[in-house]
């Protein structure tokens, strides 16, 4: 007599990560949709970092020990940036998204851009700014006021869903935009404004036949108000939106496909990415980061990508598990 046994899949959701609430809707719309073959766990991890199953407090290793597979739904510090990859490696727990070096690696702007550069994509110009012990010195003022016309962004160079991040377009609002940062990150990026429609296009790996397929490139489409999109623009502010397919030529719509896929095997990644970009009308396309979990709820340009193709998100979990799984 033989007894089937499903696949038991830990959806890990939440963590000590400023897009808290971006995970649980991510992990949320994972669980709704895991294909029937495979049993879920929901994992949810609290703001101070505790790891929770049923409603209970478990070590991590405890819950680790329930599940097959692990599909990672969470985003920025702990979940993106190779920390609990390395736990499920400890533990030899298969798990989607790229390995812990990648995420470390991809998480950062600024290693990721010099990346990128040597590949010989184009970047947004930038300097660094380390914060000290003075927090905020006329000499870094005087510093970025002399590298750039304005208007200028100013960033963590870690953090996700634009978190931190501000647009400046006179030397008065330097400190402002610096004090804002550097409570996301001891490391800031200060760059050119390079003002073109930004751009956002998913890679996924072996689907439909490609070893790298790209997604239909993506036009965000915010406020006409607002310079770029924040926090509130992308998850809060129902005014936002994402053109699917966007308004670009056929020549421009091929360079943003081949550049993501580009950037995805540069940074090393692993099953799927999403890349982000500026169209400059005149300059050209221009890298800003790619995100190596990027957000899988319905309203999210991922997803909303993987619809225009005929796909959906049962589709895509199917693909991601069984590729996970194929190791």
């Amino acid at each position: 007599m033989s007894f089937s046994h499903k696949t038991r899949v830990g959806v890990l959701r939440g963590g000590p990560s400023l897009e808290y609430e971006v995970s649980l809707k991510t992990g949320k719309t994972i669980l709704a949709n895991l294909p029937e073959e495979y049993e879920p766990l929901d994992i949810f991890i609290s703001k101070d970092g505790v790891w929770h199953t049923s409603g209970l407090q478990k070590k991590p290793y405890k819950i680790l020990q329930m599940i097959d597979v692990v599909v990672n739904a969470m985003h920025g510090d702990y979940g993106e940036d190779g920390q609990a990859q390395k736990l499920f490696e400890h533990f030899n727990i298969p798990y989607t998204g790229s390995d812990s070096m990648a995420s470390a690696l991809g998480i950062n702007k600024v290693m990721s851009k010099d990346i990128f550069n040597r590949q010989g994509l184009k970047t947004p110009q930038h300097i660094i700014i380390y914060k000290n012990e003075d927090w905020i010195t006329k000499k870094i003022i005087e510093k970025i006021n002399r590298s750039f016309p304005f208007p200028i962004i100013i960033k963590p160079i870690n953090s996700g869903s634009s978190l931190g991040v501000s647009f400046v377009d006179r030397k008065s609002q330097i400190r402002d935009a610096l004090e804002k940062a550097f409570k996301y990150s001891s490391v800031i990026m200060v760059e050119e404004y390079i003002n073109g429609k930004e751009v956002t296009c998913g890679v996924i790996e072996n689907f439909r036949d490609a070893p790298i397929y790209s997604l239909l490139p993506v036009e965000v489409a915010g406020p006409e108000d607002k310079f770029f999109h924040n926090y509130n623009s992308k998850y809060i502010d129902l005014k936002s939106r994402y053109k699917t397919p966007g308004n670009f030529t056929e020549e421009e719509n091929k360079q943003i496909q081949k550049t993501a896929v580009l950037m995805h095997r540069a940074l090393g990644l692993r099953h799927y990415s999403r890349s982000d970009f500026i169209l400059h009308p005149r300059r050209g396309l221009f890298c800003l980061e790619t995100n190596t979990l990027p957000e899988l709820s319905h309203h999210s340009p991922f997803i909303k990508s993987l619809e225009a193709v005929g796909g959906n998100i049962k589709e895509f979990l199917s693909h991601l598990l069984s590729k996970t799984l194929e190791k």
